[in-house]
């Protein structure tokens, strides 16, 4: 149930209609399942998503009956593990980069091609130093859907490995029979190159309102 729990407690904080408060039920339930180890937080992304399409098309229509719960699901599904995968991304690469200050080459590749969760110490010690990599995959999340149409061709929990051992990458490049040019563009661009640069940038924001100090991201 947490799946569902979460996505119509998103849906609801939208104010989404009732019929998409209802259709984000199997919305949130199939993305929690399919995220695999980034569960809840591609349900977080994908009921946002769902939630803003199905928004824009409610009472549109004389059948609206039909037409809102099949947007709505359309939005959520297929797509699910796409968002993960660029949430964790972002993550990993984004305290890769953003710390690379305090942590330099050995904190880059511990966090990028390890695991973002080193971090977990200093997140507990001053919660705000999370703030950018989220902010950077609530930017990358609906990137990887909405234009680059990414899927873990993979195991679903590919997607909550993020870069770690790039299983994120690899999980999504074994499904393509013949990729293409913007494919191979829109994966190096969600897994790396826009969390590497978004996420940085938010925290040297971060730095100048004093919320995130030297130190605070020391492993």
């Amino acid at each position: 149930m947490v799946g569902p729990a979460m996505a119509v407690a998103i849906g609801s904080a939208l104010k989404a209609p009732a019929m998409v408060l209802f259709t984000l039920v199997p919305v949130g339930y199939a993305t929690n399942v399919l995220g695999g180890a980034g569960g809840p937080f591609a349900v977080y992304l994908v009921s946002i998503l769902a939630t803003e399409c199905g928004k824009l098309v409610s009472k549109e229509t004389k059948i609206d009956l039909l037409v809102t719960p099949t947007v709505t699901l359309l939005a959520g599904l297929g797509l699910a593990v796409g968002a993960a995968l660029a949430g964790c991304c972002a993550q990993m690469v984004g305290f890769a980069v953003m710390s690379f200050p305090e942590n330099r080459w050995g904190g880059l590749v511990s966090q990028g091609l390890g695991t973002s969760m080193l971090q977990m110490g200093n997140i507990l010690r001053n919660p705000r130093i999370w703030i950018p990599p989220i902010l950077t995959s609530m930017i990358t999340g609906p990137v990887a859907t909405c234009l680059f149409h990414l899927e873990m061709n993979g195991a679903a929990v590919n997607s909550g490995m993020g870069t770690c051992g790039l299983c994120g990458p690899i999980g999504v490049w074994t499904g393509w029979s013949e990729p293409t040019a913007f494919d191979w563009t829109g994966l190096a661009l969600v897994s790396v190159v826009l969390p590497a640069i978004i996420c940085p940038l938010i925290c040297q924001f971060f730095r100048r309102l004093d919320w995130i100090r030297p130190g605070d991201l020391k492993l």
